[in-house]
């Protein structure tokens, strides 16, 4: 038996290893699987090269628990360690590296760095307050040995007995980590890290991973129900995804993996933060924002890459090339998937657009290289359910949408069945009014109509119909210039909440009596701010600006100017006013409630 002890010139390793290297003790479980898988592949490469003699037998990972003992043990039956092997690994190799981490990574709190500097294996003193360790190497005439140590810098090392080839880390769990003796709690690590290690892994005699998930394989060895039973395995509750796109790159970086484009109904539903990370199938994490471009966030699926920089800052990651080589490869390979998908099959693309259009517009907003690609397979639906790409409908509208300074403009809705009034009369006009009713639409527009040269955007809703596309055009008022400014007196009424901007002015055949609109520019500017805080906010509290268009060709406008009951005048006029804001939703509170008694009231009188 051997004493002595470690050589490490420093004394505080271990305090730091237990509460510091991690801010999750549970990982203790990954690094140390981890490690038992390393043993399990570095046995079947010697195997395959000659250099171990003898059968394999059965390749596993075994996790026991033994709750009298208080101890958890993590066996392989990989290479295992000769003697000398215990030593020079566990006593003296590691700690070279614990003091270079000691002098760099002092006072932070970075997760993942144990295994760059060989100290995966420490991370089992976080938990324990002995460790032992069980080994017997692959290699003949070699004895198995026993090391202990109780975290301290003194350690034993001697011979011991095992029959079979491997290593076993037996953890004496200290009073602070016994929730590591409940099964539940192991098996929901297990689940969490070691998932899809390409070992097979048992605990309670169960084999709790798939070692070859589909992201593994050759995409010519899959087939649709391969990659939908695989979305099923990552994601138990949710939908079919649409579709799914296999990344599968080994130059200049290595990246394999599958990313699903998830079935969202509403755009409230957005769930970020569903892609898992892996490093040679081991799970590292679900925050990928730095490796995924911003608006792929919202996929869903695997990527696992060894070239990633796991061990470092954050900061360093953002500056990395290897990163951004990556980030700018799913860019490319998610927007080749969509074009594919709407060449080949763009009925079906037009089918999935209710979700698909989250994702494309995000990207659009956001990246400059995706808007690009985009701008060929982009595409808006119209009221009656036809799809246009932009330049499809540029060429659709070109005669009748142009304004006077030669911009095409894109008439859009935010609500078919709110603005129903306002979209019927644009058709009559022959315009196209596309649907733009999800809640990123609003910033989509902004960004976009800056992005997209001569085009303009304007609500289907916000003008008369004949204001809607700013040109020259206007029809003549039937009403002398007296009546139009009675009229113009009778309207224009302080109410309550808003700034009314009334004009008499004379409107084609089927023109409303009188219509409310809110300026483009200004209800924009509100709609915004209404999101945002600070001076935001002030702009969100200012009186709506709403514009009221009394059309004096009306023949119901004869009828009001000729009424000899000025007050029952009154009240029809301001009935006119409510209907026109009611149908924009500007009506209520003291307003709406006055709407409501007079209308009573004027159905009551003779």
């Amino acid at each position: 038996m051997q004493k002595g002890s470690i050589r490490v010139q420093t004394e505080n390793i271990f305090p730091i290893i237990k509460k510091f290297l991690y801010s999750e003790h549970d990982i203790f479980i990954r690094e140390l699987v981890s490690n038992a898988v390393d043993a399990t592949q570095k046995i079947k490469t010697l195997s395959s090269i000659g250099e171990m003699k003898g059968e394999l037998g059965e390749l596993r990972i075994d996790i026991d628990i033994n709750k009298d003992n208080k101890t958890l043990t993590i066996s392989d039956r990989g290479i295992g360690m000769t003697e000398e092997e215990v030593d020079k690994y566990l006593n003296q190799v590691a700690f070279s590296g614990a003091e270079e981490f000691l002098e760099k990574y002092k006072g932070q709190n970075e997760a993942n760095i144990i295994g760059h500097f060989g100290l995966g294996f420490y991370s089992s003193f976080m938990v324990s307050a002995k460790v032992e360790v069980i080994t017997k190497s692959f290699k003949e005439n070699q004895s198995p040995v026993r090391w202990e140590c109780d975290g301290s810098p003194e350690f034993i090392l001697e011979e011991t007995n095992k029959e079979n080839r491997g290593t076993s880390i037996v953890m004496h769990l200290n009073d602070e980590s016994l929730e590591f003796l409940e099964p539940e709690r192991i098996r929901t690590v297990l689940q969490k890290f070691c998932k899809f290690l390409p070992v097979p892994i048992f605990f309670e005699d169960k084999q709790i991973n798939n070692p070859a998930p589909a992201w593994t394989k050759k995409p010519s060895e899959l087939t649709t129900e391969d990659y939908q039973g695989f979305y099923k395995e990552l994601y138990p509750f949710s939908e079919a995804p649409l579709f799914w796109i296999h990344l599968n790159v080994d130059y200049p970086f290595n990246l394999t993996g599958i990313l699903y484009f998830p079935k969202i109904k509403q755009s409230y539903e957005i769930q970020k933060d569903k892609i898992q990370l892996y490093s040679n199938q081991v799970f590292v994490t679900d925050e990928v924002k730095d490796i995924v471009p911003e608006f792929l966030m919202l996929l869903h699926g695997v990527i696992d890459s060894p070239d990633i920089p796991l061990n470092v800052s954050r900061s360093y990651l953002q500056g990395d090339p290897n990163v951004r080589k990556i980030n700018a490869h799913i860019t490319k390979k998610v927007a080749d998937k969509l074009e594919e998908i709407f060449i080949q099959d763009r009925k079906s693309f037009e089918e999935k657009w209710e979700s698909l259009g989250l994702f494309v517009k995000y990207g659009m907003m956001t990246d400059d290289k995706f808007l690009e690609k985009a701008n060929k397979f982009f595409v808006m639906e119209d009221t009656s359910g036809k799809f246009y790409t932009s330049d499809e409908y540029k060429m659709a509208t070109e005669t009748l949408q142009k304004n006077k300074e030669g911009k095409n403009v894109i008439l859009y809705t935010t609500n078919p069945i709110q603005q129903d009034a306002f979209i019927q009369q644009a058709n009559k006009r022959g315009y196209v009014v596309v649907k733009m009713e999800t809640l990123v639409d609003a910033s989509f527009i902004n960004t976009i109509e800056m992005k997209m040269e001569n085009t303009q955007f304007v609500r289907v809703d916000s003008d008369i119909t004949d204001n809607l596309i700013d040109k020259t055009e206007n029809t003549e008022c039937v009403l002398s210039k007296a009546d139009t400014e009675k009229l113009k007196a009778m309207f224009d009424k302080p109410l309550e909440g808003m700034h009314l901007n009334v004009e008499v002015k004379g409107l084609g055949d089927g023109a409303v009596p009188v219509t409310a609109t809110r300026p483009e520019l200004m209800r924009r500017m509100k709609d915004m701010a209404s999101m945002g805080g600070g001076m935001s906010a002030w702009y969100a509290n200012m009186p709506d600006e709403v514009n009221l268009t009394v059309n004096g060709n009306h023949p119901i406008f004869t009828n009001i100017l000729a009424e000899k009951d000025k007050e029952k005048q009154e009240k029809l006029v301001n009935n006119l006013s409510d209907l026109a804001l009611l149908s924009q939703g500007l009506l209520s509170g003291n307003n709406l409630t006055s709407f409501i008694n007079r209308s009573v009231e004027l159905m009551e009188s003779k």
